[in-house]
């Protein structure tokens, strides 16, 4: 008699099922959504264009040294000559990357140690979450600036610092989902038929603890992006050489009474994509509340 047993499928419900309407929905109606979604795509394709874009290499140093915005210099330049739309729009890439990177650490490493503390309880639960406790005691910011001091700067070592600070807050997100989710009659029939803890985690609790990680996935890119531009302005982000917004912010602030374009272009920058992904992340929680029942 050949083996029929099949993973239980998880409860389908009627938000559920309507999830993918409401969604559609959502970002019809939320015109700020919209806004977010066009000013991000932009900013993302300037990234990804931005060998072609750039007029100018972003460290190249000219004789033209805080030049007005004009014809030759589209945003003007630095006190190095350097043109300041090549670098804001090569600070993009970095910028962008960080964000992204950081909040998928943090997402992989935080969800692990929620989901299992979640799961198994305990001695397990205990550790982690007295870990997760005294993180959550400190600002973000002081953690970064504490472990940057410590392993010294870089795109790597500020990406794994700002992943660090971050930590915490998918751990608890992960850990709540779970503690509810493990007491669902669908996990409980996967136990029954004998399946290993990691496929029941993997399989049955994770995808639907999924929504509200997203959602903070989404709106933690926003906080990495300033938290790194904060960091270089600060002088412990990425090299000299690197350009970022928050290191032209820094570069500039000696001559922003002078030179106003020094410190509006790139504030400008930072801003709108942290006010794109905000505005995106508003929208994306309210599509994936699963207390909504109108489409």
């Amino acid at each position: 008699m050949s083996d029929l047993t099949l993973d239980p499928a998880p409860p389908v419900d009627a938000p559920q099922v309507k999830r993918k309407n409401r969604f559609k929905s959502v970002f019809a109606r939320d015109r700020k959504a919209q806004f977010g979604l066009v000013i991000l795509a932009l900013f993302i394709l300037g990234a990804l264009l931005a060998p072609f874009l750039a007029p100018y290499d972003p460290n190249e140093m000219t004789l033209n040294m805080m030049s007005s915005p004009s014809g030759d210099n589209l945003l003007g330049t630095d006190d190095l000559g350097r043109d300041l739309f090549s670098r804001i729009l090569w600070g993009t890439q970095i910028s962008l990357f960080v964000g992204v990177a950081t909040v998928t650490l943090a997402l992989v490493f935080g969800v692990l140690l929620g989901v299992l503390a979640g799961y198994y309880g305990g001695w397990i639960d205990m550790i982690i979450m007295r870990y997760i406790d005294l993180q959550w005691a400190f600002p973000n910011f002081i953690i970064a600036v504490y472990l940057v001091a410590v392993f010294g700067t870089g795109l790597l070592n500020v990406i794994v610092a700002i992943a660090l600070a971050f930590l915490d807050d998918f751990a608890r997100i992960a850990r709540s989902m779970v503690l509810t989710l493990k007491e669902e009659q669908f996990v409980d029939a996967a136990r029954v038929q004998g399946f290993s803890d990691l496929r029941i985690m993997l399989r049955h609790i994770l995808p639907n603890a999924m929504a509200p990680i997203i959602v903070q996935a989404t709106v933690s890119v926003s906080y990495a992006i300033l938290g790194e531009a904060s960091l270089s302005f600060l002088g412990l982000g990425v090299s000299a050489d690197t350009p970022t917004w928050g290191l032209i912010l820094s570069d500039g602030r000696s001559f922003i009474s002078r030179a106003w374009w020094l410190g509006v272009f790139p504030g400008l920058a930072i801003m709108l994509v942290v006010l794109s992904i905000n505005f995106i992340g508003d929208a994306l929680r309210d599509a994936l509340d699963v207390r909504e029942t109108d489409i």
